[in-house]
């Protein structure tokens, strides 16, 4: 693989991991845009682990006390002193990912060839595209501390639907708590701490089948991939959440169907 090649891949996993646009679908696209080959198992395992980096460093202090709260609660015989706001969003976390592990199993089985597609790509684009911009119309009426079991679960549905290419996770775990009237920080920030245990078992996953066929995993492309990812990523993180203070998520509607428009029109 060029060192273009790598370049390329890795801003696009950085960014679109964390901006509503489908990094998966947009993986899927590049390639074929470009005439290169597959980027092969060593290289996703890379881009997965650099992104799953740069958002446990991004929120690493929210990231430390929900495994501080949550582990003082088990330790201490689920005593409900101990069931602090903190744990609470912990478990319901854990709750919320379950939805995707499911269906992830589940499409792995099955195969997922079938999802590849260029138009499937185009179509999830424009329809997840404007209901996020349906969404974002609702006023911005919740923060982070009034997620509860049932919203928490909600958004771990929707982000279940993410697995199809096109949809993306940030953008549909978005959408799914502006529907609900949380305000656009606590979207985002949702569903970046949700996309912590997403990431881990994406990357878990490929690692294992990349070991299975006996890739090479650790090697100067891994590196460098990984270093790149976590750099992008983490500045993806950073321009979301500063974004959403002063602007909404239209601008991301309006690349989706535009996208959406030119893959039907041209592929």
């Amino acid at each position: 693989m060029s060192y273009l090649a790598i370049l390329v891949l890795s801003f696009i996993q950085g960014l679109t991991e964390f901006l509503p646009v489908s990094s998966s679908g947009h993986l899927i696209l590049i390639p074929k845009l470009f005439g290169w080959p597959d980027q092969g198992l060593e290289m996703d395992v890379a881009v997965h682990l650099g992104t799953l980096l740069s958002v446990i460093l991004y929120f690493r202090e929210d990231i430390k006390d929900l495994i501080q709260h949550f582990f003082r609660y088990i330790a201490s015989g689920f005593n409900q002193e101990k069931f602090t706001p903190e744990t609470k969003l912990s478990f319901i976390i854990i709750v919320a990912t379950l939805p995707a592990v499911i269906v992830g199993f589940s499409l792995k089985k099955m195969g997922m060839d079938m999802m590849r597609s260029i138009q499937l790509i185009a179509t999830t684009s424009i329809v997840f595209g404007i209901l996020m911009y349906i969404a974002d119309r609702r006023p911005q009426l919740w923060g982070l501390d009034k997620i509860n079991w049932g919203s928490g679960f909600i958004i771990g549905l929707a982000q279940a639907i993410a697995l199809i290419p096109g949809t993306s996770r940030s953008g549909i775990c978005m959408t799914a708590a502006r529907a609900m009237g949380f305000d656009r920080i606590t979207s985002a920030r949702f569903a970046f701490l949700l996309s912590i245990p997403a990431i881990l078992g994406a990357g878990l996953l490929t690692t294992i089948d990349a070991v299975k066929e006996g890739h090479s995993i650790f090697n100067a492309v891994f590196g460098m991939a990984f270093g790149l990812s976590f750099l992008f990523g983490l500045a993806a993180i950073h321009f979301m959440l500063s974004f959403l203070t002063r602007h909404g998520l239209g601008i991301f509607t309006l690349y989706r169907v535009v996208l959406g428009i030119i893959l039907l029109t041209v592929m």
